[in-house]
């Protein structure tokens, strides 16, 4: 009995066609199924049917077939397989089709919309209040099968035979193509006796984990960046056949979720058809055309995408698909944006045609989705934009039925006011379908009425994920207009403000295009300009200390909000600010940071009639320094000191004032108040400062696992070195100011040295052959301010040895020599000239007299001579000391 291998008389919409980018499924009627059949199958040009084209593409695809023969391709390699592999004795492909009431027309001539009737608050919304959206056309899902007829069904023997050679792939023995194919097949024939045969239906049903683990090896075999087999095509077709019968292979479990996933990736990341063809051209292999066969295989891709949600009431398979297809949709490269693009498109398609909505619905991610694909519309590859223009199409058709199915009587006006808003809109571009479906922010206006709070978050979050694509410009320019129309429409229906809030402070930074950023801002200015809104907005930027942030100082500097709002939002900062002493001690110092704020300062100043302070700033360029990442303690230092130099009554009052705030706020808080606080030690009323708020806090920032406080405690010790009546309680550090020249950071190590060299003179002999250590190590040091100064304590500390204690520093001395002599010829001259400096203090130490030769600046190697007698002077004396 001849047997169908790709019979699916009842599978509804979805067949595959060919296009001239990327394949798409059409729906058709039993008189263009042969026409489809030979289009894909053949090279021979068939008439374009004369179908409406859409409004918003270029009209092309309808226009071009698919060319190369990949009928005589597939039908080679199939002539090679013996009747022994073969359960048919015939193949035939049979595509399957829907109603003829395809038009495709999107021209939005809204006929059917005059049943919404404005101010009609007092009727009963009914399923006519729906607007119709021409060229969507729901088709019915009938539960019941096909009439089969006898020459349908498959008999018992055949029944065996599919069995037994699937069970063959079970055991492992797919080793060729044709073994491949010959599994793929008898699973996909065996699919049509699931509605009628026990004995299939148990089959398939006890082995699905085999099934799935068979198609994971398939595709994982296939080279992931060329395409020469029908494997992966027919993995895909094989999947669909199942999938119409009501057996999932890509949902319910781990391993079938991973199924999914690398079925979407081995078709997604193929190189594009360009390249496809030209490893063709490179390596031929003479079987089939690749671009033909990328046609098909994609077809069959999509057709199986189709099959998932051709039935799917609750929206649980749409959402799953969505997952999988997300980073795709994302993805940098163009090919692979294009093809999950189309992939979409198909889904959301088929769904729309045959939609059958149930609750509970299982949809999440209608947000997500609305703005993703908005996005895309926008998107600088016209392929890819025309391909989310029909998506937002049909995904359009898709939420209005939603939305009436789950509404309520609570939400019903809501819902009303959201279709009126809908109607208005797409009559005004009834004339202009394309310009409506390429303006992202022209869709988020119409979609924007039928979005709950929750997705109106995943809306604005997917927009602003979409701001890291530093590789389309444009991209971010949509992100940018449709946060703005979003904020402006939906304002009030906004609950996760402070999430948002999070999301613009952390994105900030890496947006330069200035309109866009000027988009957030106004986004910003739209929530804290609402009295809803104006404490979540303030508390969340008072927490985010401005001096550190240079975005975030811009956002407060911009803001664009009218007058009346501006005194709402003046008046609730300071509210905020005057109650900050009672809120729990972590938070205190957070609102305190908006006082560090740059303009804050500058009014200070201003007001307070410290002009010269102001102008010192201002000609160092302080605000810039205050306002940088890296370098906002040098801006700190700089107003300290300005403070110092002309208001020192002011600036000691400052200095009592801060110590209370040193142990408040978080660090970098801390960090600005430590900052001010040691740089106005340098004032003499400092002395009078008990210890504890100074040597004690200085011990404990050299202990600190941050090296800014390591800095600072350092700083703090080097301006308080010079009070005589300090030392004795800074002596007690010397420990830890020397464990300091281990360090790594350049700055700690100089710090601690200018403090060490203030000291050294009062240290005991222990701490002082430590430090000499210490510094012998740092002799030859990469940064030559360390390796030089290094050496100037080092010749420092051995004035500093007392007579008693001469003979057991004299072989650190000795050990320094040569080094010393050697640094002498350094090309940096600061180091030379310092290492020759401290070679006469280690001669004089040793009471040697060194040879005028050493003290030359010509280069040795130029004169043999003088490094011959500094050689043989220095031979003698080290001869003489053993």
């Amino acid at each position: 009995m001849p047997l169908s291998r790709r019979g699916r008389g009842s599978r509804l919409a979805g067949s595959r066609a060919a296009t001239s980018r990327l394949p798409r499924a059409t729906a058709l009627s039993p008189k263009h199924a042969q026409l489809l059949t030979r289009r894909r199958h053949s090279s021979e040009q068939v008439p374009p049917e004369s179908e409406p084209q859409a409004d918003f593409r270029s009209g092309k695809w309808l226009q071009e077939p698919a060319t190369g023969d990949a009928r005589d391709s597939r039908q080679a390699l199939r002539a090679r397989m013996s009747s022994k592999h073969r359960i048919c004795s015939q193949e035939e492909v049979v595509i399957p089709y829907a109603y003829d009431s395809d038009s495709g027309s999107v021209d939005l001539e809204l006929s059917n919309l005059e049943t919404i009737k404005k101010g009609s608050s007092s009727i009963e919304l009914t399923d006519l209040d729906i607007p119709d959206i021409p060229g969507l056309h729901c088709e019915p899902l009938s539960d019941s099968p096909r009439h089969l007829t006898r020459q349908d069904l498959l008999n018992e023997a055949i029944v065996d035979k599919l069995i037994q050679s699937i069970q063959r792939g079970f055991s492992g023995e797919l080793k060729g193509e044709l073994e491949k194919l010959t599994f793929l097949g008898s699973l996909s024939s065996l699919s049509r006796a699931l509605p009628y045969d026990e004995t299939t239906e148990s089959f398939i049903h006890s082995h699905i984990a085999d099934i799935v683990h068979t198609l994971n090896v398939l595709v994982q075999e296939e080279r992931p960046h060329s395409l020469s087999s029908l494997v992966r095509q027919e993995v895909f077709v094989t999947i669909a056949d199942l999938s119409y019968q009501d057996v999932h292979l890509l949902f319910g479990s781990e391993d079938r979720a991973e199924l999914f996933s690398l079925v979407i990736k081995s078709i997604i990341t193929l190189p594009s058809v360009r390249t496809l063809t030209q490893i063709q051209e490179i390596m031929p292999n003479g079987t089939c055309n690749t671009e033909c066969l990328y046609r098909q295989t994609f077809q069959a891709f999509s057709e199986m995408l189709q099959s998932l949600v051709v039935k799917d009431p609750y929206l649980e398979n749409l959402d799953t698909i969505i997952k999988h297809l997300d980073p795709w949709l994302q993805s940098v490269k163009d090919h692979e944006r294009e093809r999950a693009t189309a992939g979409m498109t198909q889904v959301l398609k088929c769904l729309s045609r045959h939609l059958s909505l149930k609750l509970p619905l299982q949809f999440q991610r209608l947000g997500h989705l609305v703005a993703l694909m908005a996005l895309l519309c926008g998107d600088p590859q016209e392929n890819v934009a025309e391909e989310a223009a029909e998506s937002i199409h049909y995904l359009l058709h898709i939420t209005l039925r939603l939305k009436y199915l789950i509404h309520d009587k609570k939400n019903q006006q809501n819902l009303k006011r959201a279709l009126t808003k809908c109607r208005e809109f797409l009559e005004l571009y009834s004339s202009a379908a394309k310009c409506f479906y390429s303006c992202p922010f022209r869709i988020a206006q119409v979609f924007e009425g039928f979005l709950d709070s929750n997705e109106l978050c995943q809306f604005i979050m997917t927009t602003f994920d979409t701001l890291k694509n530093l590789n389309h410009p444009c991209i971010q320019r949509s992100a940018g207009e449709l946060l703005l129309t979003l904020a402006k429409n939906a304002e009030s229906r906004f609950e996760k403000v402070p999430e948002i809030m999070g999301v613009i402070c952390a994105q900030l930074s890496i947006i330069s295009q200035p309109r866009v950023r000027q988009q957030i801002i106004n986004t910003v200015s739209l929530f804290i300009s609402r009295p809803k809104y104006t404490d979540i907005v303030l508390s969340f930027l008072l927490c985010h200390p401005v001096p550190y942030n240079r975005h975030l100082a811009e956002v407060w500097r911009m803001l664009a909000v009218e007058l009346p709002s501006t005194t709402w939002i003046l008046w609730r900062l300071l509210r905020k600010l005057q109650k900050c002493h009672n809120e729990p001690a972590q938070e205190k110092m957070a609102y305190v940071a908006v006082a560090f704020a740059m303009q804050a300062t500058k009014t200070l100043l201003l007001r307070t009639c410290c002009l010269q302070e102001f102008n010192i700033m201002e000609k160092n360029k302080g605000w810039a320094l205050l306002g940088g990442k890296d370098c906002h303690l040098q801006g700190v230092f700089l107003l300290a000191n300005a403070l110092l130099e002309r208001n020192r009554l002011l600036a000691q009052k400052v200095m009592y004032l801060l110590v209370p705030f040193l142990n408040r706020g978080n660090d970098k808080h801390k960090l600005t108040s430590a900052g001010f606080f040691v740089e106005l030690l340098r004032s003499p009323v400092a002395k009078r400062l008990p210890s504890i708020y100074s040597v004690a806090r200085f011990k404990d920032w050299l202990q600190d696992g941050n090296h800014l406080f390591r800095i600072l405690g350092l700083r703090g010790l080097y301006n308080i070195v010079g009070h005589q009546e300090m030392r004795e309680d800074i002596k007690s550090l010397l420990p830890y100011i020397v464990d300091s020249l281990r360090e790594t950071d350049k700055k700690i190590v100089l710090s601690a040295i200018q403090i060490l060299l203030q000291l050294v003179r009062t240290m005991d002999f222990t701490t002082l052959a430590a430090m000499m250590r210490t510094l012998f190590s740092l002799f030859g040091d990469v940064r030559p301010d360390v390796h030089r100064f290094s050496m100037t304590l080092f010749g420092a500390a051995i004035k500093s040895v007392k007579n008693p204690d001469k003979k057991s520093v004299e072989k650190q001395v000795l050990d320094s020599l040569v080094p010393l002599l050697l640094y002498s010829q350094d090309e940096n001259d600061a180091v030379a000239e310092e290492s020759r400096r401290v070679l006469t203090i280690c001669a004089q130490f040793l009471k040697w007299k060194l040879p005028q030769e050493v003290y030359s600046k010509d280069p040795w190697h130029i004169k043999p001579t003088e490094a011959g007698t500094i050689c043989r002077f220095f031979g003698k004396k080290v001869q003489g000391e053993n």
